[in-house]
């Protein structure tokens, strides 16, 4: 396995993403609204292109590094529009994970849908690979990514109020996803939004 420096440049769009952060959202139950009064205003998921720095350059994996981002970077947008509209419907999340991921993605739509509750505002990250490993049968590749909160919400469309975030939840912490090289295009496999680790 190899470590690799490549980092994403943060994103001024809404990170889709986060099972853990739409969870957290869900079973506030105190607090009053914060942020927006209404469901109406929330900001398009527009990932920024990976950039590589000067010594990335040299790299001779910063091509793979690069497309595992953008299936990343993919599949984040696309579970951006799924979150504010609590459905996968019209989205092209297959295109960039597979079922296991995707069943996670699935699991919080419907709690989302039960709930009531869609993603409002903007979560920004920075995404990087810190392991790839060509050598295997089938290549494989770990991301992390710092995810910022600061101007996430969560719409209740019922109480027609924002759902603050948990007092306890850290706005800047690291999440991990992993990613497997199919058929010689990058597929996110898991995603784990419970990492404590602050960044």
């Amino acid at each position: 396995m190899e470590n690799t420096e490549l980092k994403r440049t943060p994103s001024s769009g809404l990170w889709g993403p986060l099972v853990l952060c739409v969870a957290l959202a869900l079973t506030a139950c105190d607090g009053g609204a914060a942020g927006e009064s209404d469901g109406t205003s929330s900001a398009a998921a527009r990932p920024s292109p990976t950039t590589a720095s000067p010594s990335a350059s040299a790299d001779p994996h910063a091509a793979e590094k690069a497309a595992v981002l953008a299936a990343y970077d993919g599949m984040t947008t696309e579970q951006a529009k799924a979150y504010r509209q609590a459905s996968k419907n019209g989205t092209t999340l297959e295109k960039y994970a597979t079922l296991d991921a995707l069943s996670k993605i699935e699991l919080d739509l419907r709690r989302m849908q039960q709930a009531g509750t869609v993603v409002r505002g903007e979560i920004r990250h920075e995404a990087k690979v810190v392991e790839l490993d060509l050598s295997a049968k089938t290549p494989k590749a770990r991301l992390e990514d710092c995810v910022d909160l600061s101007d996430y919400t969560t719409y209740d469309t019922k109480a027609k109020k924002v759902i603050p975030l948990p007092t306890a939840q850290p706005l800047r912490y690291v999440a991990t996803a992993k990613a497997e090289r199919w058929d010689g295009r990058w597929l996110v496999i898991d995603i784990d939004t419970t990492g404590s680790d602050s960044c």
